[in-house]
């Protein structure tokens, strides 16, 4: 009998309070998978059968939920990225594990909630980052995504924006490589090899830190840098499966657009500052399809799954508001933006295409996911063996991706289902007052928040605050049920402080 994949979460356990676990039920567990198969419903062929897929994950800076064309945007086509919908999966439930970056960029590293490593809000200077009680960056110790491809047999690389320790005056961070990187070239928020903005006031406090190669750049030129440097490496590792983080943070404001995209918008909007950000995207657009070209080019499409996805909700500096203008980014329908619990802030695009193995042009509107599932699903996808000495907050969710294949085991996944959540996320954010906070009050959250079913109750870490939403009835957050559901906020708020005392 075939050994399913599960994982557990004994979050009382770790900070001493005993074995509480929650189920994972396996979403597509594996046959006999094992270091260096097949993932998953991987076909046999000559090129491909002692190997698993190649993965590639972007994740963008500040894209809301409602920036792509395929999620509503009508000012701006972002015809590549949709390109990648209309060849894959888009899912409409997917959340990141914090408002903010360092902590969501942790959570998808780890497979790991990102409070468990002292990360819960961006990295900073060491002085912030003692305010916030958190550490100056992320221990190497922590289980990888990278570190488990990379005993797999895969080629690994970082590009982008990194900010899980290095800058500012952090200069003792471990680079990319501790954690299972072949090669990086980061940005001002990480050390190692680097590319740092002309005239900007962190890129020049990353410079005196030294610790790699520097090259000084325009911030419009960054994402092509990048990529080139993806394509180099795929050209390079053809003879392994590769895994790339692609990590493009041009879309953070301040928005530099290209100058031959400076006027392109002035049609569109009036608004300045969407007319800078709408260019940034489409640049950032032509870039992932100067990607998926290379790919193709390849022939590697059936042989990689690649991931869209973003970071947290776009930003909402209180500057706007004084300015009487409308920050650029999008939520689409939700409440909330950068820095809140509320949905703006926290559900994100997700797309992922593998040609051949999952379905073609297909929304998945019922399946929950989260960052912090990437880890096992992506390992279970490659055929490879997780860590079995970690307990990851993360469970498997490959079924709600892949098509109806014969050769899964999972039932869920042969019956083509949109794979259901077995177990709650929960999230925090805001520990201690010297956090960023929304530029509209209204969207300014309590600290803690967890999703279970439908439910999703938001409170304060005292147990004050609560707030009940039903995201089937009401997804955009405007119908408070705490007082007509007091039993569900009982139980939830008992789960969510549970949870929060668990954590270090």
């Amino acid at each position: 009998m075939n050994k399913s994949y599960q994982t557990r979460r004994q979050f009382l356990k770790m900070a001493g309070f005993g074995a509480a676990t929650a189920i994972f039920a396996p979403a597509c567990a594996g046959a006999s998978l094992s270091p260096r198969k097949r993932g998953a419903g991987y076909p046999v062929n000559a090129k491909q059968s002692l190997r698993g897929p190649n993965i590639v994950i972007i994740l963008a800076d500040d894209m809301g939920y409602g920036d792509l064309s395929c999620y509503g945007n009508q000012a701006i086509k972002t015809v590549n990225i949709d390109r990648l919908a209309e060849e894959g999966v888009r899912l409409t439930q997917f959340y990141v594990n914090s408002p903010i970056c360092s902590p969501s960029r942790v959570a998808v590293t780890t497979g790991m909630y990102p409070a468990r490593w002292r990360i819960n809000s961006f990295l900073n200077s060491r002085e912030s980052n003692r305010k916030c009680d958190m550490a100056d960056y992320l221990d190497p110790k922590a289980p990888t995504l990278a570190r488990s491809l990379k005993q797999a047999g895969y080629a690994t690389a970082h590009f982008g924006k990194w900010h899980m320790g290095g800058g500012r005056d952090v200069d003792d961070a471990p680079l990319p490589q501790e954690y299972g990187f072949d090669q990086s070239l980061v940005s001002f928020e990480g050390l190692g090899d680097r590319i740092l903005i002309k005239n900007d006031g962190l890129s020049k406090a990353s410079a005196k830190l030294g610790q790699g190669e520097i090259r000084w750049v325009e911030k419009h030129e960054m994402t092509e840098i990048y990529v080139n440097r993806a394509i180099d490496f795929i050209r390079r590792k053809e003879d392994k499966p590769f895994y790339i983080n692609l990590w493009p943070n041009d879309v953070h404001d301040e928005h530099v657009p290209k100058p031959e995209l400076k006027d392109k918008y002035k049609d569109v909007t009036q608004n300045e500052y969407e007319q800078k950000f709408f260019a940034v995207l489409d640049e950032l657009d032509r870039q992932i399809g100067r990607l998926m070209n290379e790919i193709s080019r390849l022939s590697l499409d059936e042989d990689t799954i690649i991931i869209f996805t973003s970071d947290n909700g776009p930003t909402d500096w209180p500057r706007y508001y004084r300015e009487g203008v409308k920050p650029p980014g999008s939520v689409g329908p939700f409440r909330g933006r950068k820095w809140s619990l509320y949905e703006g802030g926290i559900r994100v695009p997700f797309i992922i295409r593998w040609k051949g193995k999952i379905p073609a042009g297909k929304v998945n509107e019922k399946s929950v996911v989260c960052g912090v599932d990437l880890f096992p699903s992506l390992c279970n996808l490659a055929g490879i063996d997780i860590p079995q000495d970690v307990d990851f907050d993360g469970q498997d969710m490959s079924g709600a991706f892949l098509s109806p294949l014969p050769r899964l085991a999972s039932e869920d996944a042969r019956a083509g289902k949109q794979v259901e959540r077995k177990s709650e996320i929960f999230w925090e954010y805001r520990r201690k007052p010297f956090y960023l906070k929304p530029g509209n009050p209204e969207f300014v959250s309590p600290n803690l928040a967890i999703r279970q079913g439908k439910w999703k109750l938001l409170i304060n870490d005292d147990g004050s605050g609560a707030e009940l939403y039903d995201l089937t009835e009401y997804p955009g957050e405007k119908l408070n049920c705490a007082k007509v559901k007091p039993e569900i906020v009982a139980r939830l708020s008992k789960k969510l402080l549970e949870w929060r005392k668990s954590l270090p």
